[in-house]
């Protein structure tokens, strides 16, 4: 039974966790038990509970896994207002000790280390805390989207050639191939939205950048739409709608979460600015990209706010992205980014369907359009115009919740200095 449940039960019962922690006040022992729901006392009393119970009750290391039986009372100084009068304990699993790492809810212990041990890491509740709020974000989006009938894809995680150019990207081994895992789904979801209308996908990526940031991980999750019959102005209020979806489930479903955290959150709103007023706005030289102290700046001025910066120069955004005027020569794009809290979430936007004119940006971007013949091929048998975007699922972690590292938003972080566990 887990603990939560055992909390709205009374009498005899039996539960099973973690020991949290222990203390002897000699003729009264406790224990603190554990589990992802919640936290339960045991009481153990010198001469009413069985001795063995009473002199082992104590000596269990913390992360112990133990099973406890007995008559569950209600006491108004133990946590939960209810405790458990033990008659019978059954050690599980001892845990080693002393522990590598601090495992109280707010750990002392360095990042880098809690990451070197982060199965044991799982056990505080700050870290639990995290992962619980980012399982209600993954399958709040999938819900949004499902039920506003797009289909769900999975796209391949290997790839023969790039999927959006001058990203570096690791190889693999694929028989007598050349290969690469996917940096992203971008092609593939493109062609799909083609023929099977609205799409969506939550996929694992891989982009072999050699940096070392707060705010980038080389493997990472993407939330991903694509639709046709739809431009940047539509698919940016598609994203607008399914934030402010997540945040009001994070916001309903999670309030032990956020309390515990110390996050209050309020759905937000939505700004619209165009790259060139917002370029007036931050003073910015024109054509540069918005750097991350800008991204801040930017967000401090419209607190809470979802900004979507969109029609940005054709030189700065990625070959697929579709001009203005359907002009191979136009200054500006159809694509967009999303700020929030301080931080870049999302980029996306209209899609080139025109053959011709996706191969003359491809070339202008110095790529090989043979590289890219089966995606050109899948334009030149009626494809419609289509966008879509990509929100990274830990980065959108990270932002929502304050954290100052997307590594404690990633279940087990792979950067450039990070393989295992």
């Amino acid at each position: 039974m887990q603990i939560c449940e055992a909390l709205k039960k009374s009498g005899k019962i039996s539960v099973r966790g973690w020991v949290h922690n222990s203390r002897d006040l000699s003729k009264v022992r406790f224990l603190i038990l554990k589990d992802i729901t919640g936290i339960i006392q045991i009481t153990a009393l010198k001469g009413k509970t069985k001795d063995k119970i009473f002199n082992e009750i104590i000596k269990i290391p913390r992360e112990s896994v133990i099973e406890i039986s007995g008559t569950l009372k209600p006491s108004k100084k133990a946590p939960g207002g209810k405790e458990i009068i033990p008659d019978k304990l059954n050690l599980i699993a001892k845990a080693k000790s002393p522990l590598p790492i601090d495992t109280s809810n707010f750990s002392k212990t360095d990042l880098p280390k809690r990451l070197d041990y982060r199965f044991l890491d799982l056990h505080n509740r700050r870290t639990q805390s995290i992962f619980k709020i980012q399982s209600t974000i993954s399958t709040t989006f999938r819900e949004y989207f499902i039920n506003k009938g797009f289909i769900e894809f999975q796209p391949p995680s290997i790839i023969s050639s790039a999927s959006e150019g001058g990203t570096e990207l690791f190889p693999v081994k694929y028989f007598e191939k050349s290969a690469y895992l996917a940096q992203s789904p971008q092609l593939y979801k493109q062609m799909l939205a083609c023929s099977l209308g609205n799409v969506m996908t939550i996929t694992p990526v891989w982009r072999a950048e050699k940096h070392n940031t707060i705010r980038h991980i080389n493997e990472s999750r993407q939330m991903d739409i694509e639709m046709p019959f739809t431009d940047q102005m539509s698919i940016m209020k598609e994203l607008e709608e399914v934030v402010k979806y997540i945040v009001e489930k994070v916001i309903n479903k999670n309030k032990e979460e956020l309390n515990f955290l110390k996050i209050k959150l309020k759905i937000p709103k939505a700004k619209y600015l165009s790259y060139d007023q917002t370029v007036k706005l931050l003073k910015m030289k024109y054509g540069e990209d918005i750097s991350p102290k800008n991204e801040e700046k930017l967000c401090n001025k419209f607190k809470d706010d979802i900004i979507f910066v969109h029609s940005w120069p054709t030189k700065i955004k990625p070959f697929y992205i579709m001009p203005k005027a359907e002009n191979s020569n136009a200054k500006l794009s159809e694509g967009f980014d999303a700020l929030y809290k301080g931080m870049e979430i999302s980029s996306g936007g209209q899609r080139i369907h025109i053959p011709e004119l996706l191969e003359k940006q491809i070339k202008t971007k110095k790529l090989n359009p043979k590289n890219f013949k089966y995606y050109i091929n899948s334009f030149k048998f009626g494809a419609p115009p289509h966008a879509g975007w990509s929100i990274g699922l830990e980065r959108f972690t990270q932002v929502l919740l304050n954290l100052k590292n997307i590594r404690e938003a990633t279940l087990f972080p792979r950067d450039r200095d990070r393989l295992v566990p």
